[in-house]
C-alpha cells in the first residue's frame, strides 16, 4: 500500500459574524497517499473552498487535526506554518499569479529562491521541467508572450519545481478552453504520479475527474460521497 503522505481527522472549520456562527466545514476525513491525484468537488457553497484552504495552510480549522508529512498544521503558530508551506506545499490556482515582469524560467527560479535552492541543480531542473512541459521555446518569453495553456503549465512547474509533499490546484482550468484544460490536468496528473506526491484538484468540471485517482464529494460542508473504483470515476465524468 503507498505511504500515506496528507491526513485530516474530524475536520470542522466555522465562521463567526455578526448574524451567527457558520459551520463551513462538518467533520472531514480522509487522506491522500503518495502519488495519488484527488479530485475534490461539490457545488458552491459545499465547503470545498475552504478545506483547500486549510489544506494550504492557509486557515486554521475550528477543530480537528490536519497532518502533512506527520506534522499537524493545525498546532502550528503563524511563522512555522508560513515556512511549513512554503517548503512542503506547492500551489496552482485559476489565476496563474505569474510575475509579469519574469520570464517563464525567471518564475519557476523565484520559488527555488524563496526556498534557498537556487543553485546550479536546481537551474536545471528548472529548465528539464519546463522542458518535459512542452515549453522549452518558451523559457525565455514574459507571460504576457504565452497563451493561457502555456501560462498554466509554467504555473504548474512552479508548484512542483520545490518537490512539496503535497499539490493542491484550485480550478486550474476555468479560464481555458476545453483541450488545452484537459492537456493542463493530464499533465498535472502525470507528474503528480511520476514524482510520487500528493495531488487535490479543486474542479466544478466534472469532465477532469477522467485523470484522477480517487473523487471526494462534499456538500454542505460534510464529505458526502468518495468515487474510489475507475469505472464509477469514469461515468461520474462522463455525466452519468
Amino acid at each position: 500500500m503507498a505511504e500515506t503522505a496528507l491526513e485530516t481527522h474530524s475536520v470542522v472549520k466555522i465562521y463567526k459574524s455578526d448574524f451567527g456562527d457558520v459551520l463551513a466545514v462538518d467533520e472531514v476525513s480522509f487522506q491522500v497517499h503518495k502519488g495519488e491525484f484527488v479530485a475534490l468537488v461539490g457545488p458552491s457553497g459545499s465547503g470545498k473552498t475552504t478545506m483547500l484552504a486549510m489544506l494550504a495552510a492557509l486557515l486554521s480549522p475550528t477543530a480537528g487535526k490536519l497532518l502533512l508529512d506527520g506534522q499537524d498544521l493545525a498546532t502550528m503558530n503563524d511563522a512555522r506554518r508560513v515556512a511549513f508551506r512554503r517548503e512542503k506545499i506547492g500551489f496552482t490556482f485559476q489565476a496563474n499569479n505569474l510575475l509579469p515582469y519574469l520570464t517563464a524560467l525567471e518564475n519557476i527560479e523565484l520559488m527555488l529562491q524563496l526556498n534557498n535552492r537556487l543553485d546550479k541543480a536546481g537551474k536545471l531542473r528548472a529548465q528539464e521541467l519546463l522542458t518535459r512541459l512542452g515549453l522549452r521555446d518558451r523559457m525565455h518569453h514574459l507571460p504576457s508572450q504565452m497563451s493561457g495553456g502555456q501560462q498554466q503549465r509554467v504555473a504548474i512547474a512552479r508548484a512542483l519545481i520545490h518537490d512539496p509533499s503535497l499539490v493542491l490546484a484550485d480550478e486550474p482550468t476555468a479560464s481555458l478552453d476545453t483541450e488545452r484544460a484537459f492537456q493542463a490536468v493530464e499533465t498535472f496528473a502525470n507528474l503528480i504520479h511520476e514524482r510520487q506526491r500528493a495531488g487535490i484538484m479543486v474542479t466544478h468540471d466534472l469532465r477532469m475527474c477522467r485523470y484522477v485517482d480517487r473523487v471526494l464529494q462534499m456538500q454542505d460542508g460534510k464529505l458526502v460521497k468518495i468515487y474510489e473504483e475507475p469505472q464509477e470515476i469514469k461515468a461520474l465524468a462522463r455525466g452519468e
